[in-house]
C-alpha cells in the first residue's frame, strides 16, 4: 500500500482526525496543468489538489537524510509519545522549511534530483558549519548505511520541482494550522 500523509485539521475533535477539505489546496491542480511542469511534479500537484494528501512513500529515505531523522514523514516520535502518527503545525513548517533550504541550496546541481546530488548539497551545507567535521562523518556514515541497505547508491531520480511542491504542501499545512496525519 505505502505512506499518505493526509492534511487533518489541528487538534483533532473527539476521537478522530478531521481531513482538510481538498479545497484548501486547489490552487495545486495550476501547478498540475502548466505545460512545462515535469510529469511527476504535475502528478504530485494534482494528486495534493484532489486529495490534501501527499503520497510518501517515495520521499521517505531522502527526507529523512535530508533532515537528519528517520520515520519523518511516518511521524513516529509523534506515534510514540501522542499514540497517533501525527506531525503538528510546527513539525509542518520544520519540515516545509528543510525542504525550502534543500531546493534552494540544489539549484547549482541542476534539475534532477539524484543520491548522489543529495550528497553534494548536503555536503556543501555542511562544509561551512560550526561542527562541521562532525557532521560530515556523520553524513558519511548514513550514505554508507543507505547504500548498504539498497546494495549499492539508491537508484533515486525525482525533478527538482517535486520537492518544491513537496514543500508547498507542508508549507500550507503549517501556515493553515493543519496537521498531517502519516496512514500507512
Amino acid at each position: 500500500m505505502g505512506l499518505d500523509n493526509v492534511a487533518v485539521q489541528w487538534p483533532r475533535t473527539g476521537r478522530f482526525y478531521d481531513p482538510v477539505a481538498p479545497a484548501e489546496f486547489v490552487d495545486f491542480a495550476d501547478l498540475a496543468e502548466q505545460p512545462a511542469t515535469a510529469a511527476p511534479t504535475a502528478a504530485l500537484a494534482g494528486h495534493i489538489a484532489r486529495t490534501g494528501t501527499v503520497r510518501a512513500t517515495a520521499y521517505t529515505e531522502v527526507v529523512d537524510l535530508l533532515l537528519g531523522l528517520k520515520g519523518v514523514l511516518y511521524a513516529t516520535e509523534a506515534a510514540e509519545e501522542d499514540e497517533d502518527p501525527v506531525i503538528d503545525p510546527d513539525g509542518c513548517a520544520w519540515i516545509a522549511g528543510g525542504l525550502e533550504k534543500f531546493v534552494a541550496g540544489h539549484t547549482p546541481f541542476g534539475d534532477t534530483v539524484t543520491f548522489d546530488s543529495v550528497a553534494a548539497v548536503l555536503r556543501a551545507a555542511l562544509t561551512d558549519s560550526r561542527l562541521s567535521e562532525q557532521q560530515l562523518r556523520w553524513l558519511d556514515q548514513r550514505l554508507d548505511a543507505l547504500r548498504e541497505e539498497t546494495d549499492g547508491d539508491p537508484q533515486w531520480s525525482f525533478p527538482l520541482s517535486e520537492f518544491a511542491v513537496l514543500a508547498q504542501f507542508y508549507r500550507r499545512c503549517a501556515d493553515r494550522g493543519f496537521a498531517v496525519y502519516a496512514e500507512s
